[in-house]
């Protein structure tokens, strides 16, 4: 089964979903602003290519030294003393009570390290090691760490949460969820803590090179163009007309700016449009041509927001929707007027760090008259306790409901929440699309099955949800809505059903068909949930033929190979699956998969030696994989050795007591 970690947030979703559209100005009227201008910016091409910052400082050089000290420009980092700013002592533990695992941070010289350990009283029992090679975050809410395996890069399992100063799990790790050291980090997470990385097509987690923290080019977008006609030495008065080399968000209509700071500050169930990637969206773009973002909302929860909501939450605001006037001309220098947009309080080239308050608090006095006195009915102690600061009271610091630890502004500017409305029962109303006022149907359809595959696999009736926008009544339907429908049934494990519209489309049309290489691996996961489902069905040869297509379109998803090993493991080519399996494990060897499967292969050919060291390297990189643990116990059977069987089993079931299978091998060995 497909699961994608990139961006996490987890949200409990009530039966009865239905798709709602909140319509007003922040989304419906917006999207009357459609404005042709962006088809005019020449770095929209694509023989336009990025720079690099370095290029940009040469003209830009005191924005430069401003911007690098923004969140944006610390957002990412190779793992040194100076991008941490993390604590360390030799007390500094986190302890997993759902997993029984322990972490520890520490500096080795100049490499900073995470030891994870397991203990039986004062005896470490398990030890996994493994050094940071990158740092996410500015360090103003939190630092996370990855490491890097021949470019693959996984988070780690432990985040330093800068305003309460303490070490904790990560974001989605907490509450029996630690994915420990495998969470992906894909395309959708690095395209928006990072300039836009070296991606590896074919993966899902494979770079040649990363940046080190958001560029100039992700709000202004790529500018050999612009380089181009300044060494030319072409100059635009840009007081009086627009620059087209180049995107300048301030001269953008409202909808188009809104959009540059939403492709990230709009975190969410993103879907992106057909034959789209994370890396198509350009400033001055409309964002729904690339993508659209779902949320899920409910009634009486104004108060609760994710940490990247910025713009959602200020486009719920009075303020916003009162000021907002449609602009004259799209060529116009300033085609918001006076509407409230993120740069009425923000300058993106300086951190907020260093921005006084009054800055903020004189955008309100703009629109609401620089005498407060006029506007403001609090009692005169209150706001003297405050400052009068106006943020302060109307748009408080709160807890994010997807990052524990943090406290953040929250942007929906209104009157001071009573204690009664925060006590409202919340209700839920539905997905709704932020960014986009009529999505197709296909695209609800795939909104609702993301829901359920990354935030709540817990509620089938997603699926459902997903499968009404999905009609399957005729062969046009089938083949127009084929890889949701089996993605749909493939994660309802109704294999059978899955195989069902394989047969009414043809395997040699979908073999043909589904045959294109992508950023984003579409056709490659179509074939693997085909292939998967006529393994379980015990159509090992169809299932062979899917997988090997799959791993052909994405070489570099080690799930699809190990699964091509498989089906030949099955079919009794054990030589072909041996290469696959060290193929795997020369390419990552951190996929613990491999190595049981291949200790398995071992034992099926006499060499117990072998399979034996196999499966020690998947128990080391995970003490608690299930297979690995049955599989040598199995090896001490097989040699007579029944006391080690019932240790591996008995140690395993220690922390997994619930274990059903491998408690009922356990006692067949218990048995006299």
């Amino acid at each position: 089964m497909k699961f994608r970690n990139s961006v996490y947030f987890l949200l409990s979703v009530s039966f009865g979903c239905l798709f709602f559209h909140c319509d007003s100005p922040t989304n419906s009227e917006l999207e009357k602003q459609a404005a042709p201008v962006y088809s005019n910016y020449l770095n929209h091409s694509d023989t336009v290519h990025y720079v690099g910052m370095n290029t940009c400082k040469q003209c830009h050089l005191e924005i430069y030294k401003t911007f690098i000290q923004t969140g944006m420009g610390e957002s990412f980092g190779a793992a040194t003393r100076t991008k941490s700013i993390a604590k360390y002592t030799s007390r500094t533990i986190v302890y997993d009570k759902f997993s029984n695992f322990f972490y520890h941070p520490y500096w080795d010289k100049d490499s900073l390290k995470i030891t994870e350990f397991r203990l039986n009283g004062k005896d470490t029992i398990y030890k996994r090691t493994e050094k940071v090679d990158y740092i996410i975050g500015s360090g103003q809410h939190t630092n996370s760490h990855l490491f890097n395996t021949n470019g693959y890069l996984h988070q780690m399992p432990m985040t330093y949460y800068a305003q309460k100063g303490t070490w904790d799990l990560p974001p989605g790790f907490e509450n029996g969820m630690n994915t420990r050291f495998s969470r992906k980090i894909g395309l959708e997470c690095m395209s928006c803590h990072n300039a836009l990385p070296d991606f590896v097509e074919g993966s899902e987690n494979k770079y040649r090179n990363v940046p080190g923290g958001i560029n100039c080019e992700r709000c202004h977008g790529p500018g050999s163009a612009h380089v181009a006609l300044k060494q030319q030495g072409i100059r635009i008065d840009t007081t009086k007309e627009i620059d087209y080399s180049i995107v300048n968000p301030a001269k953008l209509p409202i909808d188009l700016q809104f959009d540059v700071c939403q492709r990230c500050h709009l975190q969410g169930n993103a879907v992106l449009k057909n034959g789209k990637s994370f890396f198509d969206f350009r400033p001055g773009m409309k964002l729904s041509d690339i993508m659209t973002v779902f949320l899920p909302k409910y009634k009486g929860a104004d108060d609760e927001f994710i940490m990247a909501s910025h713009a959602d939450r200020l486009k719920m605001s009075q303020c916003f929707i009162k000021s907002f006037k449609p602009s004259e001309s799209p060529q116009s220098l300033k085609p918001y007027k006076e509407s409230i947009t993120c740069v009425t309080c923000h300058n993106p080239h300086v951190s907020v760090k260093y921005t006084d308050n009054n800055v903020f608090n004189n955008a309100c006095k703009n629109c609401h008259g620089n005498s407060v006195k006029t506007v403001c009915s609090e009692q005169l102690k209150i706001r003297s306790l405050k400052n009068d600061n106006c943020v302060n009271c109307h748009m408080p610091k709160s807890g994010a409901i997807d990052i524990p630890h943090v406290r953040i502004t929250d942007h929906y500017i209104r009157k001071s929440i009573s204690f009664a409305e925060k006590e409202k029962v919340k209700q839920f109303i539905g997905l709704v699309a932020i960014n986009e006022k009529n999505p197709s149907s296909k695209v609800k359809a795939q909104a609702y099955i993301n829901q359920f595959e990354k935030f709540d696999s817990g509620n089938r009736y997603l699926l459902d949800s997903a499968k009404k926008y999905l009609p399957d009544n005729s062969q046009r339907d089938i083949l127009d809505n084929f890889s949701q429908l089996v993605e749909v049934y493939f994660l309802r494990q109704d294999f059978k059903r899955v195989l069902g519209y394989v047969l009414k489309v043809g395997k040699e049309k979908v073999l043909k068909d589904f045959n294109h290489k992508s950023l984003n691996n579409e056709d490659a996961w179509t074939l693997y949930r085909i292939g998967e489902s006529s393994f379980r069905c015990g159509d090992v040869s169809d299932a062979c033929d899917y997988f090997t297509k799959a791993a052909e379109l994405s070489p570099f998803y080690a799930e699809f190979k190990n699964k091509l090993g498989s089906s030949l493991v099955a079919m009794n080519k054990t030589d072909e699956a041996q290469r696959i399996y060290e193929t795997i494990i020369r390419e990552d060897p951190k996929f613990a998969q491999a190595y049981c499967n291949l200790g398995y292969l071992y034992l099926l050919k006499g060499n117990a030696f072998m399979a034996e060291l196999q499966y020690d390297h998947a128990l080391a990189l995970d003490p608690d994989y299930e297979q690995a643990t049955m599989n040598k116990a199995g090896l001490y059977l097989s040699q007579k050795q029944p006391d080690k069987a019932k240790n591996v089993l008995s140690v395993f079931l220690k922390y997994h007591p619930e274990n059903r299978q491998v408690k009922a091998l356990l006692d067949k060995l218990l048995i006299p």
